[in-house]
């Protein structure tokens, strides 16, 4: 919820846990950043997320497989 508030420069009690395709590519790109590891997510992936639990859990499984390889 953090991250997403930085996009959209409220507190993030006030960020709605829905998630559209800027504030996708937003988180997308700053785990990216936090993590330094290109994630290498499957339009099939992109489409699962819809909300913020939508995301922890493809983020954190992309974030895992990057990590065995």
């Amino acid at each position: 919820m953090t991250m997403l508030a930085e996009l959209a420069a409220k507190p993030a009690a006030e960020v709605s846990d829905r998630i559209g395709s800027m504030e996708l590519a937003w988180l997308v790109h700053l785990v990216e950043q936090r993590y330094e590891r290109r994630l290498d997510l499957a339009d099939d992936d992109l489409a699962r997320i819809r909300t913020v639990d939508d995301a922890l859990v493809v983020l954190r499984a992309s974030l895992t497989a990057s990590a065995d390889d």
